[in-house]
């Protein structure tokens, strides 16, 4: 009876063994899955069209267009008509309409006729106003994105920079252990392991503050895009910008061509000029056509009726219209010269732009062709002189603070790149697919 029992024990114990392993299976699928999820790639793309959806400013900017598109109409149209109705009546005595022929109701309809011309022009400055701020909801859209794109390069590089602290973690991990194989062997001293010990901590250090770094610039994205702050964003993935080859010259002659605030500014200068325009023609008298018509009652009286013309005359002219010409002269004067402020302001921020984006193409190439790879050599011929005991542990370290110190200024001047690419696009306001500068 044992015996059988001892059986059925060690067959049923393959059997646990079976279902630990399942259910530790299942668990690690899950962690995966779950891993997996998190870990979703967060796309430029994406968070430009939600932006372009959702971001407060974006919308604010676009009602602003809708509303100032509804002006030219209002602008274009006839005053609206008056209609005037009353009685007249003869002494005071008593109610007179059909009895006296001064007796009667009066009906009156009259519209005012603007002098040919106000009206277009009228609509004309309403009209520039309106294109003026549709072309001003493009600008905060493309300062949007370019806000966006320097968010995520922002983001992805600090994501760049845990990486290579945690791959350089394991480089003074190996500093560790050549002290410690020195130390136990009587070559070294215990302060050469614990430099590199305290070396490898303060990278540590620098990888939490990068992690902090990150959870500011989600929520500045955040804010950005228009989403809570708090809301859960992937690791940016690797997508980059490019020139395409385009020259100083070719950039400011796109700007000149599509910047959208030298188009604003330019429709400015053109409901100026219409401004102007209108002025001169308030010289010129409006009229005012009335149809009247009076009943007087009974058979006695007739009805009567009469059409009339009135019109203002500007004999005010020298303190009222000639300084009205005067005032929107000096704004029309004022608007041409803020254009050309905004193309002078334009060309130098795309000159300067420039000037960085130049540089930091020729520092990433010097960077990753140069400097980071003979510095690498650099640090592995060190340790392997420090193995040996040809060189100190104080050298090793610094040159692999050199490499960590190079590798970082690498990616920073690959997210400076794309950056300034990215203001490149607001700037002379011409996005191509796929984010490339047309």
């Amino acid at each position: 009876m044992r015996e059988s029992e001892t059986t059925q024990q060690e067959a049923g114990e393959p059997r646990i063994a079976r279902v630990l392993f399942l259910c530790l299976l299942a668990f690690v699928l899950l962690i995966s899955s779950v891993g997996f999820a998190g870990a979703d790639e967060l796309r430029l793309s994406d968070l430009i069209e939600e932006a372009l959806r959702k971001s407060p400013e974006v919308l604010a900017s676009e009602s602003r267009a809708v509303s100032a598109g509804y002006r030219p109409p209002q602008a274009g149209s006839l005053p609206d008509p008056m209609i005037m109705f009353g009685y007249q009546n003869e002494g005071w005595e008593r109610y007179t309409y059909g009895k006296e022929p001064d007796a009667q109701w009066m009906f009156s309809v009259s519209q005012m006729f603007p002098f040919p011309g106000k009206l277009s022009l009228k609509e004309e400055m309403a009209r520039q106003d309106a294109e003026g701020a549709s072309i001003l909801h493009e600008s905060v859209k493309l300062k949007t994105i370019a806000r966006i794109r320097e968010l995520y390069y922002d983001l992805f590089l600090a994501y760049k920079n845990i990486d290579l602290i945690k791959d350089r973690t394991a480089l003074f991990s190996r500093i560790e252990e050549a002290a410690l194989a020195r130390y136990s062997s009587g070559m070294g001293l215990q302060q050469e392991v614990l430099m590199a010990q305290t070396e490898k901590y303060m990278l540590l250090e620098k990888e939490e503050m990068q992690k902090q770094k990150i959870q500011s610039l989600e929520a500045m994205l955040n804010s950005a895009v228009g989403r809570d702050v708090n809301s859960p964003l992937g690791r940016p993935a690797e997508q980059t910008l490019s020139l395409q080859g385009k020259s100083l010259e070719e950039l400011l002659n796109k700007a000149y061509e599509h910047s959208p605030e030298i188009r604003a500014r330019q429709r400015m200068v053109a409901a100026a000029e219409a401004r102007v325009k209108m002025a001169e023609k308030e010289y010129y008298p409006d009229l005012t056509i009335a149809a009247s018509y009076f009943t007087r009652g009974g058979d006695e009286f007739d009805d009567m009726w009469s059409l009339t013309t009135t019109m203002n005359i500007p004999i005010f002219y020298r303190t009222k219209q000639r300084q009205a010409v005067l005032e929107a002269k000096a704004a029309l004067a004022e608007s041409q010269r803020m254009l050309e402020a905004t193309r002078l302001m334009i060309a130098s921020a795309i000159r300067e732009t420039y000037s960085m984006w130049k540089t930091a193409e020729r520092l990433t190439d010097l960077y990753k062709n140069g400097l980071v790879p003979k510095t690498y050599q650099d640090f592995e011929s060190a340790l392997a002189g420090y193995t040996n005991g040809k060189t100190e542990a104080i050298t090793v370290i610094n040159r692999l603070k050199a490499l960590i110190d190079l590798e970082i200024l690498y990616w920073s001047q690959v997210a400076e790149r794309e950056k300034a690419s990215a203001r490149f696009e607001a700037m002379t306001g011409t996005v191509g697919t796929g984010g490339t500068v047309q």
